[in-house]
């Protein structure tokens, strides 16, 4: 069992090469996701919620009115202290869950049993987390490639894709944290090669050892 941690910068491509690593056969544990199913309605992580922030974060639906949210906390450290201090338990109770369903699965001989667990987490470098994986990969791209296609593909302006890659870790900072780097300036079919490439090399790595 290989536990790896993927991060990268806004824009440099990681959700790609996350889709691409679950494709060939890796048990991806998606951070963003995981903290969006422990608040979906009738969760307790929901409820938890709207117990510290009342049932005004809530939508017309009942779910969790995650802009009007945002606008809450991202402008008050305390609150996004109180939300963090919600959600973030219940991540890592479901990503324990998810890891040991794929030790299972492997130790059980069954199909598809996940050798190489991949924890796809954003603020992997901001919180400190690379002693959590046995290795880290980075996905790396230049600034100018990001802010380009932030603007261009997700139609953010220049000011706001700016903003939103400074309030990341500084290129310099993920690439300190990194065991492997996959760089992303080119287009989609240059990525592919070098993620199976870093894939073969990952399942090399999870193969037992004869003892």
């Amino acid at each position: 069992m290989l536990k790896v941690g993927l991060t990268g910068g806004i824009g440099a491509g990681k959700s790609e090469v996350s889709r691409l690593l679950d494709a060939y056969g890796a048990v991806i544990v998606d951070a963003d996701k995981i903290a969006r199913e422990v608040v979906e309605p009738g969760t307790p992580g929901l409820a938890a919620v709207v117990a510290e922030f009342g049932e005004g974060i809530l939508g017309p639906d009942g779910s969790l009115d995650r802009p009007g949210l945002g606008a809450v906390v991202f402008a008050d450290p305390e609150r996004l202290a109180a939300l963090n201090a919600i959600v973030h338990p219940l991540v890592g109770e479901r990503s324990a869950a998810l890891e040991r369903q794929a030790e299972e699965a492997e130790e059980a001989g069954a199909p598809g049993g996940g050798a190489v667990i991949v924890h796809d987490v954003p603020l992997l470098t901001e919180n400190g987390l690379a002693p959590l994986y046995d290795l880290v990969l980075v996905v790396d791209a230049l600034p100018e490639t990001q802010l380009d296609r932030l603007v261009r593909l997700r139609g953010m302006t220049e000011e706001d894709a700016s903003a939103r890659m400074a309030a990341q870790a500084t290129r310099a900072e993920r690439l300190a944290v990194a065991d492997i780097v996959i760089g992303n300036d080119g287009p989609l079919e240059e990525l592919e090669p070098r993620v199976r490439e870093v894939w073969e090399g990952l399942r090399e790595r999870a193969r037992p050892r004869p003892r």
